[in-house]
């Protein structure tokens, strides 16, 4: 099956779009979703091992000169100062040389500073390598979404990217029921059971790694370059393999696109397209970013420190509360994630982050007033998660679909990056200060100020966030290199 025309003069006319977005669910799909979505649950456990690990590493004997602050503060603020680098690093040339090939580099990066942060001696060294794994999974971020929403089918996008991301926390509870077993000292002596948990993650990672050599590159971004015949021979197996699975003939596709293609698209482009053609998306996506990355700060970092400050957990036994919230985390993107392809995107994404943030202020008052419990307290926390964690998901959702091909991976890097940095950068410094310290009202202004980072996002996405659900990528951006179109540049009616 041909659908191009003008191959020799750098423009070609193409349905593969379309052909694409009019695929039913199929084996093919499940296939990207485990290739490409599984790494989030490394990415969960890991997060989620150092953190309920600070208090050992900070012991006699754990084979680490490092104290639990400089753990929570300092690495957790490297780890996301290297994400939001390796974001913008790697979304550059994810955009630049394809999807695959970054994905694949990314996650050898990941695996690799992994494993060497399992092998730790000092605490520079710890530091240098959690710097390092931020910098791969930060490009993750930014390969994987882009070439899932190029992937699949328009239908089922906003379900598929919202519990791909929300698989973190299936990592996060694996993460917390694997360090109550790696801190038990009958089993592990304390120098040895926190560096085989990073050693269990690379092993992880590398069966994700053979699972993903079979994800192919996107075929969207193959025809902008000039592979269009790539990529034509890539759906038409694809389309194969789907009748046959189904036993019935594959409607016609809808519609066609005539590009122009380019090899390269400049940072200038680039910049002009995001802050001049496409402003109002470009403020929606950094307040869904810097929204969710304070209020995850202002509950994650110095979780432990809190059930231990003021509820008299020990250390040993935060894993199970921080299990509960984990899981709803978890119960978020799976159950309400359906309803981003249904109900839409504007409503579903300002709801759940006004939700999550008007629950969160009501937690903070009842922490305040001295009537939670531990229990009490996490089954806030996990109400809470519950909401904020579907709109944590639809934020990555939101700004790999809204802006044209040719800059989405970029995009996503540079609002994670943005975002986080914001959030996730100044958040441990600042939250590790104000629930350490002790005092009920300094962790009450914590949680305060990522639910109103939460409410703020909310009103903006009630008010900017775009109808997408159930809409092909290039109605919802117009491609740059998309030949004539009066629209071309500016933002469609949302």
């Amino acid at each position: 099956m041909s659908d191009s025309a003008s191959r020799g003069t750098g423009v070609v006319t193409t349905a593969v779009p379309a052909r694409l977005d009019r695929l039913p669910w199929s084996r093919w799909h499940w296939m990207i979703v485990i290739g490409l979505g599984t790494v989030w649950i490394l990415d969960g456990l890991e997060v989620t091992v150092v953190g309920n690990i600070a208090g050992r590493l900070s012991e006699p004997g754990s084979g680490l000169h490092i104290d639990s602050g400089q753990i929570t503060g300092v690495a957790a603020a490297l780890y996301v100062a290297g994400a939001c680098v390796g974001a913008l690093f790697f979304g550059h040339l994810t955009d630049r040389f394809g999807r695959k090939r970054l994905f694949m580099v990314t996650l050898v990066v990941y695996l690799a500073a992994t494993a060497l942060t399992g092998v730790s001696f000092e605490s520079w060294w710890f530091f240098v390598f959690r710097f390092l794994t931020g910098l791969g999974i930060g490009g993750e971020y930014a390969a994987i979404n882009s070439a899932i929403d190029e992937l699949i089918p328009s239908d089922y996008r906003g379900r598929v990217d919202l519990i791909i991301n929300g698989t973190f926390w299936l990592g996060a509870i694996g993460g917390s029921l694997l360090s109550i077993v790696m801190l038990d000292t009958d089993l592990f002596a304390k120098d040895l059971g926190w560096r085989l948990t990073f050693g269990l993650g690379v092993v992880l990672g590398l069966v994700v790694l053979l699972v993903r050599r079979n994800v192919p590159e996107s075929p969207r971004w193959l025809i902008i370059h000039g592979r269009e015949q790539e990529a034509e021979r890539l759906v038409d197996s694809v389309e194969r393999r789907v009748a046959a699975e189904t036993g019935r003939e594959l409607p016609p596709a809808a519609s066609e696109i005539t590009i122009h293609q380019r090899t390269t698209i400049g940072f200038l482009e680039i910049a002009r397209t995001l802050f001049s053609s496409y402003r109002k998306r470009s403020a929606l996506g950094f307040a869904l970013f810097v929204g969710q990355a304070f209020l995850y700060n202002a509950i994650t970092f110095g979780f432990g420190a809190i059930l231990t400050t003021f509820f008299d957990v020990p250390s040993g036994d935060t894993g199970y509360y921080f299990a509960v919230i984990a899981a709803g985390n978890l119960l978020g993107p799976l159950l309400l994630g359906p309803l981003f392809d249904t109900v839409g995107r504007r409503i579903m994404i300002s709801s759940t982050y006004l939700l999550s943030g008007v629950l969160l202020f009501g937690t903070a008052a009842l922490f305040d007033s001295g009537v939670l419990s531990a229990a009490t307290l996490t089954a806030c926390w996990c109400v809470v998660l519950f909401f904020a964690s579907a709109g944590a998901s639809s934020a990555y959702l939101t700004v790999s679909e809204i802006f044209p091909m040719e800059t989405r991976a970029l995009a996503i890097a540079f609002f994670y990056a943005i975002g986080t940095a914001a959030g996730g950068i100044t958040g441990p410094l600042v939250f590790a200060d104000l629930t350490g310290s002790g005092k009920v009202g300094d962790t009450v202004l914590a949680f305060q100020i990522g639910a109103a980072l939460m409410c703020a996002a909310g009103l903006v996405a009630a008010a900017c966030a775009v109808r997408a659900e159930r809409r092909s990528l290039e109605s919802i951006a117009t491609p740059l290199t998309a030949a004539a179109t009066p629209s071309r540049g500016r933002a469609p009616a949302t």
